[in-house]
């Protein structure tokens, strides 16, 4: 996959950056082509090498028509996610690493309603915080919308959705 500078990408558990320049480096003898990518998020500049962009999973933003199928699942029902602690942190930082923000959401989902059973560890607590802000900046750029207007909306599906997961337990 290809990228122009100036083009908007996603870079898994990092979110969104910017491509600033297509470089060329020695590498072990060998010339690699690289982009240059300036990570919204913090200003960091990380090199990604053009062959390895679908390993690590740079990707372009979705578009606007994507956001309401992630709203979606954001609004859907929840369900009881694993109950071992250690194969659920495997699943869900495999998924964060994915990139796919439909990925991201299933992980935040369930966190936020394992966060209402139980208090989660700080590793899931800070999983929870970094799934929630990667969609939140994600849908903000893709919607032109500030980021506290982005978190309100999605605060609101989630919590709508938990309340339904209740009351249909009952």
């Amino acid at each position: 996959m290809d990228f122009r500078i100036g083009e908007k990408v996603v870079y898994p558990n990092h979110g969104i950056g910017i491509i600033e320049e297509v470089s060329s480096k020695s590498v072990n003898g060998a010339s690699e082509e690289f982009y240059m990518l300036r990570i919204h998020a913090n200003a960091s500049l990380v090199m990604v090498p053009k062959a390895n962009t679908k390993s690590v999973g740079l990707r372009r933003i979705i578009k606007k028509s994507e956001v309401e199928g992630l709203f979606n699942l954001l609004k859907e029902d929840f369900f009881e996610p694993e109950a071992d602690w250690k194969g659920r942190f495997k699943d869900h930082s495999e998924k964060m690493r994915t990139g796919s923000i439909f990925h991201v959401a299933e992980v935040l989902k369930n966190l936020v309603y394992l966060s209402h059973k139980k208090s989660l560890s700080f590793r899931e607590k800070r999983m929870l915080d970094r799934a929630k802000q990667l969609i939140i900046s994600e849908v903000a750029t893709v919607r032109g919308l500030n980021e506290k207007s982005v978190e309100e909306q999605i605060d609101r599906m989630l919590s709508e959705a938990y309340l339904r997961s209740v009351k249909a337990s009952d």
